[in-house]
């Protein structure tokens, strides 16, 4: 995941791969909680593992439900309808589909609890769930403004004789969490009324096939009245496998409409049209607009079939989240979209009708927002694209949409705000959109970063990296892994090898995180920095076939979203058209003191004065030689950091960084 200030997406070309999806959020915390509320033990599979899952999991540990994981299986020990006598407190973040069930559940059943959460969720209407319990007999308070979280719930005097009432049009989320709550105390028939029109009934849906599951039958009739039967009790269903999400699927699915070929499409692996979720109907939403779409039973294969896309105009109260990706897809469209009865927008992490549209103004779109609809004209003309920074309103949602507009035709970047945010159903979104897209050629950026011994450049590069969100490169450490390498593979280090050991340069597996060198997945920081690492290294750098094979291996690192390249040749042979290339320069007498108390900290003894004179011997060394002199890039920027401290010099980089980018728009 990352978890960057922001996150820049360079201008992409196309798509083709397999994304395997996450579990559900809607499905996962839904049977999260059943299984808390069952008697016996369940195990759940390919369960989500993001912010709302494990807010969910928090509050049933709280509540003494035994909880085992291992990665996205989780075994439930449920509570069989019996809650702790003691007072608790739970932080629900901003998880609505853990808050509005987990509400219902604790107000039937009673105790001494409050809920609370981010300042988000205290502003996510909850007054229509509260009210329908309160006709129960359900004791809960406002601790905040009326209607709103915080709550205070304590021990109800339940009377079930009268339907209860319950409000369809603000969210599903209050009818789902009392179909959830209820059969905890089905002593008799037990009638749920909904007044007005229900919205997102495919939620709905999803809760009374989950209900089923659990040996809860709902008698429906129509969308107007449920009746939960009398002497209900939940049961285990032993096992369960949660579906793929389909939300998250619509982003990949809009992906291969937008850039992928009929002959290389996008595969979404976990999920296909025969999904409980209602928002796998996001598919016939994508065929109206111009995809080509096949699929089986828990796979989709999407790609490109009209283009421009076609102007849709649509009634998406079926699909309420899956329909903020055809938002942005109706940029490339053939005339005006219009996406009509999505008013529960207004009331989600964000007011995401507000939030879209003024986030597709800023890449230049025209938009007409009203209560219950947004329209959005296209942007046919590369000239009218704008380089946007997207504000994402700690809304997931928002961030995963806009990453589609890094495909305009103007090949603009798209800056992401608080990429992290994405934590909340689809951690690694933004790994999974790099490893099936394709970027323009030469946009993946690189920034290089080079310097004397000691100056350290190695930790500034590390750092530069970090705070992008960039792959990192050290390329000074490529000659010890390689020969590391070679030598574990039983390859002397003499002439004779040199073919074999460059074709293991070729494709050696290594990767840099922070300051830590990966082969093969393991760490060798230690086994390559040693002077016998040292001297190995001068042994294979001696071989030309090997510094061919590493100079092709360094430049694979060029991966998006971006690269920061650091040591020698880096920005005036490997990558010359690095859009900044930084030159860090030290007084002699300051790195011999680095470096002093670097090997005293690591209880080596050094002589100040040995270490100053060996800096400049190699220094005069290293500018003088014939191949390869220390010297700066003609147009590398120079940064002398003697008296200056690595947070000062990181942030005069990034500084540096941000005047060469194209966003103005926050």
């Amino acid at each position: 995941m990352f978890a960057t200030e922001f996150l820049d997406l360079p201008p992409l070309a196309g798509a083709h791969g397999r994304v395997v999806l996450p579990g559900s959020k809607s499905i996962s915390n839904r049977v999260l909680l059943l299984s808390a509320l069952c008697r016996g033990r369940t195990t759940l599979h390919d369960l989500l593992d993001s912010d709302d899952t494990r807010v969910m999991l928090a509050a049933l540990r709280q509540l003494g439900c035994g909880v085992q994981q291992d990665g996205t299986t989780v075994v439930i020990d449920g509570l069989d309808g019996k809650l702790p006598a003691t007072a608790l407190k739970f932080f629900m973040g901003n998880a609505g589909t853990a808050m509005r069930p987990l509400t219902a559940a604790l107000a039937v059943l009673g105790g001494d609890f409050e809920l609370s959460g981010v300042p988000r969720m205290h502003e996510r209407p909850i007054g229509d769930l509260v009210d329908a319990l309160r006709q129960l007999g359900c004791q809960i308070d406002y601790l905040g403004n009326d209607g709103y979280p915080p709550l205070r719930i304590g021990r109800p005097a339940l009377t079930l004789d009268a339907p209860i009432q319950v409000r369809g049009d603000v969210s599903s989320q209050f009818l789902t969490a009392l179909l959830m709550a209820l059969p905890l105390v089905a002593t008799r028939e037990i009638h749920i009324e909904v007044v007005g029109e229900l919205i997102s009934k495919p939620y709905i849906e999803i809760t009374l096939n989950l209900l089923a599951r659990y040996g809860i039958t709902v008698r429906r009739d129509g969308w107007q009245r449920f009746t939960i039967p009398a002497g209900a009790r939940y049961q285990s269903p032993g096992v369960l496998h949660v579906e793929a999400d389909a939300s998250s699927a619509s982003y990949f699915i809009a992906l291969g409409a937008i850039a992928a070929d009929a002959t290389a499409p996008v595969r979404i692996e976990g999920v296909g049209e025969s999904s409980i979720q209602g928002d796998i109907r996001f598919v016939d939403a994508a065929r109206l607009m111009g995809a080509r779409i096949t699929s089986g039973p828990n796979w989709l294969e999407i790609s490109r079939s009209s283009w421009p896309l076609k102007a849709v105009d649509l009634d998406c109260n079926h699909i309420p989240d899956a329909a903020m990706t055809l938002a942005v897809m109706a940029l490339y469209a053939d005339g005006p979209t219009t996406l009509r009865n999505i008013a529960s927008w207004r009331v989600k992490e964000t007011d995401r009708i507000a939030a879209m549209a003024t986030e597709l103004r800023k890449l230049g779109a025209t938009v007409e927002e009203g209560a219950d609809f947004i329209r959005v004209e296209p942007l046919p003309s590369a000239t009218q694209w704008k380089a946007a920074t997207i504000h994402t309103y700690d809304d997931h949602r928002v961030a995963m949409c806009f990453s589609l507009a890094a495909f305009n035709p103007a090949r603009l970047p798209v800056r992401i705000l608080d990429p992290k945010c994405v934590a909340k159903t689809f951690p690694d979104y933004f790994e999974a959109l790099f490893s099936v897209t394709t970027p323009v050629s030469g946009a993946v950026p690189v920034l290089c970063v080079d310097g004397p011994t000691a100056s350290g450049k190695g930790t500034l590069a590390a750092r530069l990296a970090q705070a992008l969100g960039y792959h990192y490169l050290d390329s000074g450490a490529l000659y010890r892994v390689t020969a590391l390498a070679a030598l574990r593979a039983g390859l002397a280090l003499e002439p004779q090898n040199e073919a074999a050991i460059a074709a293991l340069a070729e494709r050696l597996p290594v990767r840099f995180v922070g300051e830590q060198v990966l082969l093969d997945g393991n760490d060798v920081s230690d086994a390559i920095r040693s002077e016998e690492g040292g001297m190995n290294a001068s042994r294979v750098s001696a071989l030309p076939a090997v510094r061919t094979a590493l100079v092709a291996l360094q430049h694979s690192f060029r991966q998006l979203p971006g690269l920061v390249a650091d040591g020698r040749d880096m920005g005036t042979v490997i990558f010359p058209d690095a859009p900044l290339k930084v030159f860090l320069t030290a007084s002699a007498e300051k790195r011999a003191e680095r470096r002093h108390k670097q090997l005293i900290s690591k209880g080596i003894s050094a002589i100040l004065s040995d270490l100053r004179a060996d800096l400049e011997a190699r220094d005069a060394r290293d500018t003088s030689r014939a191949v390869a002199p220390l010297k700066p890039a003609q147009d590398a920027r120079l940064l002398d950091n003697s008296d200056l401290s690595i947070e000062k010099s990181l942030d005069l980089m990034l500084d540096w960084w941000q005047s060469k980018q194209p966003f103005s728009n926050v």
